[in-house]
Order: C-alpha cells, then sequence, then structure tokens
C-alpha cells in the first residue's frame, strides 16, 4: 500500500497520475498547506522539507516502511519499483536529464511566476518579468525538443511525460491573463492533447477534487505557505 500525501497542486498532480496510470494500491492523505499541517510533526517526519508530495510505501525495500519525498523521486521510485513507464535501458540519459530539466527548471520556475503574480504585494514587475520570461524560455526548450516526436523521452510514454504534465496542465495561472497560454508553443498544445486524452488523467484530476481545502489567502495561510517571510 502506498499512502500518498497530497495537496491540490501540481506536484502531487504528477504522483495522482502515476498511481492511477499504474494501478497501485493507495491511500491518498490531503494535507492543507493553507492550514499548516504540512508543518505538523508527524508530516515532518515524513518530508523534513514540509512539502508535498510524500508518500509512505508500506511495502519498501526489503519489505520495510519506506518514505519518499519530493516528486520527481517519487515518480524514479514508483517507476523503479513496478519497472513501468522508465523507457529503456537506452532512454535512461535522456529520461534523467530531462527529468531534472522539469523538476529543477520548469517546475521551480513556474512556482515563482504563480508567487509573484498572485501573492507578493504589488509593484515587483521584475520580479514578475524575470519568471514569466524564464517560462516562456523553458516552454520553448521543451517545443523544441518535441518538434517531430510524441513523448518527452523515446518512443513510449514515460515519467517524464508525468512530470511535464504536471505543470504544464497550470499553463492558465502561470501565465495568468492569457486565455490560450500554450498556443506560441504548438508542440506543447499537442503533447497536452495526447496525454489529456489517456483515461488516468481524468481519475487523477477527481482524486484531486475529492477534498475540501482551505482556499481563502488570509493571514494564517499566508503563514502557513511562505514562514520565511515571517521569522520568529
Amino acid at each position: 500500500m502506498i499512502r500518498f500525501y497530497y495537496h491540490p497542486t501540481p506536484n502531487p498532480a504528477k504522483i495522482a497520475l502515476f498511481l492511477e496510470e499504474a494501478g497501485l494500491p493507495y491511500e491518498a492523505v490531503p494535507i492543507d498547506t493553507s492550514k499548516g499541517e504540512q508543518h505538523a510533526p508527524a508530516f515532518r517526519r515524513i518530508n523534513p522539507n514540509g512539502k508535498l508530495p510524500a508518500i509512505v510505501d508500506t511495502d519498501g525495500p526489503g519489505g520495510h516502511e519506506a518514505r519518499v519525498f519530493d516528486s520527481t523521486a517519487i515518480l524514479l521510485y514508483l517507476a523503479e519499483k513496478t519497472g513501468r513507464f522508465l523507457g529503456t535501458d537506452a532512454d535512461r540519459p535522456e529520461l534523467l536529464s530531462w527529468l531534472m530539466f522539469l523538476g529543477t527548471g520548469l517546475g521551480p520556475f513556474s512556482g515563482q511566476a504563480v508567487h509573484f503574480q498572485y501573492a507578493a504585494p504589488g509593484g515587483l514587475d521584475y520580479a514578475v518579468n524575470r519568471y514569466r520570461r524564464e517560462i516562456e524560455r523553458h516552454y520553448q526548450v521543451l517545443n523544441d525538443h518535441l518538434e517531430g516526436r510524441a513523448f518527452v523521452v523515446g518512443e513510449n510514454y514515460t515519467i517524464a511525460d508525468m512530470s511535464a504534465w504536471g505543470w504544464l496542465d497550470r499553463a492558465p495561472r502561470v501565465m495568468k491573463g492569457s486565455d490560450t497560454p500554450l498556443a506560441p508553443w504548438p508542440n506543447l498544445v499537442r503533447f497536452m492533447n495526447l496525454v489529456n486524452a489517456r483515461p488516468a488523467v481524468a481519475r487523477a484530476r477527481a482524486l484531486m477534487a475529492t477534498h475540501t481545502f482551505k482556499s481563502e489567502m488570509d493571514e494564517q495561510a499566508l503563514r502557513a505557505l511562505y514562514p520565511s517571510n515571517f521569522p520568529a
């Protein structure tokens, strides 16, 4: 059994997609980050960094319970555990490279673009421009790579595609003010149409909507989400 700790945001969505694609038995455990539940000692024992997603595998290596945190680490762990969505041995160098590009580039820059457009005080035009332009650059890199190919790595659907889907699916929020944010990158549009047609995507989306999370961006939420802005 996999215990899957999640909040309905892009990085947990990647793991929900894998679990649904693989048909693994799992228990979804909602963690309301706007209420600060990610800082509770019980959760910090699972992820010391206090972020989502995280999993606990009750049948980890050697039959022992194992924790895994960070979406890229979880995708790799589950793919290796099941032997699925890893591509071929020859794909391994490209798989690792694109996973790191997505996990250290597209994801964090998308997150910062969201933060400075929705949560930060007004007047930070430089920061908004910086992260919006970097997202456009990342989109272009991935769009160019997808020219003439269906998937990010190799000839088949892999965890790299799941990772890309997580944040590309939130492009309307990342690229605030655009109704068709991926339109300048037609290969990304084609890629998202391909992934979104998979039945597991609908199931992953349904999971993300099964729990009601706090939505008010009040002082409690700000302190819970951005504790470094409120030093003791």
